[in-house]
């Protein structure tokens, strides 16, 4: 199966999905205490504010990011239909999502006191835009 034949509107859903549930996870869930794992607490108001203004380069590059994982989990959808999308979502997170995210974060420079509470957030996170992701593809798939 090669490009030709994958559903590029279950892969622009599901971006768009994961890239919302990123935003929601980080954001309004853990984003105080996200900022307080990286020091962003220590900032002024006005600091802050300019270094959001300076994200969209970071923002533009996780979108690009997030549409490789949503092909391939479209990929992998189309190419074993009969595998259940939530246990293919499942598998990849454990198997790929996880243990990058977990040896990131060690070896990373995160701080000791941090490091569950990290790995804690990132994988739920990442849980969940594989999960909301796998949702959107299987309305297409």
């Amino acid at each position: 199966m090669g490009l030709e034949s994958i559903n590029w509107g279950a892969v622009a859903a599901a971006t768009v999905t994961m890239f919302v549930v990123g935003a929601i996870w980080y954001t309004p869930l853990f984003g105080n205490l996200w900022g307080k794992m990286h020091g962003f607490d220590k900032y002024s108001k006005k600091e802050q504010n300019e270094m959001r203004a300076q994200m969209m380069p970071l923002l533009l590059a996780q979108f690009v990011v997030t549409i490789f994982s949503a092909l391939g989990l479209v990929y992998f959808a189309q190419l074993l239909p009969e595998l259940n999308i939530y246990a293919l979502g499942f598998w990849v997170w454990l198997a790929f999502l996880v243990p990058t995210h977990v040896s990131d974060i060690i070896f990373g420079g995160t701080e000791a006191k941090w490091l569950t509470t990290k790995i804690l957030i990132q994988m739920g996170g990442a849980f969940a835009c594989t999960m909301a992701a796998c949702f959107v593809i299987s309305l297409f798939v």
